[in-house]
């Protein structure tokens, strides 16, 4: 019976040293480094809102224009978020210039594509709402001329 009192004193007192060596005083000694309870929680809290935040909002997409069909198109095109953009862009001047998000570059792929908009020819700078238009699933943006039914350029996305 005595031995069973010892071992359980001594339970209780090693219980008592390990919470009196863990318990947070608030005076920040630093020098204990395992994180209290809030702050694992804290912690666990900054790391699902990064998380959900990812998932909310996809990576920026990009690509470099090339010329296709004997046609010379050049730039860079960025979509992030709901906005298109076009950096040093250029093209061959067509009579119809349009610019579709499509999955491949082939006239059947613009025509099942989504057009974002009139493109100018000879204007570096260009931007555009996507507001309203799920970009997920597109490979490629194509620089189409709607009047002769042949495409530019395009830039597959990355």
């Amino acid at each position: 019976m005595r031995a069973k009192a010892l071992a359980t004193t001594g339970l209780v007192a090693l219980a008592l040293t390990l919470t009196a060596c863990s318990a947070d005083d608030g005076a920040g000694s630093g020098d204990d480094m395992t994180p209290t309870a809030e702050q694992s929680m804290q912690s666990d809290d900054m790391q699902s809102d990064g998380a959900d935040d990812m998932a909310a909002e996809p990576m920026a997409q990009h690509g470099t224009f090339a010329g296709l069909n004997d046609k010379t198109v050049a730039g860079t095109v960025t979509i992030d978020g709901d906005t298109l953009t076009l950096e040093g862009f250029s093209s061959d001047e067509g009579p119809d210039l349009h610019l579709y998000l499509a999955k491949g570059t082939d006239e059947a792929a613009v025509e099942a594509g989504t057009e974002i908009g009139d493109v100018a020819f000879d204007e570096a700078s260009q931007t555009f709402s996507l507001e309203g238009v799920d970009v997920e699933g597109y490979t490629d943006v194509v620089v189409h001329c709607d009047k002769a039914k042949a495409v530019f350029g395009a830039a597959t996305l990355m």
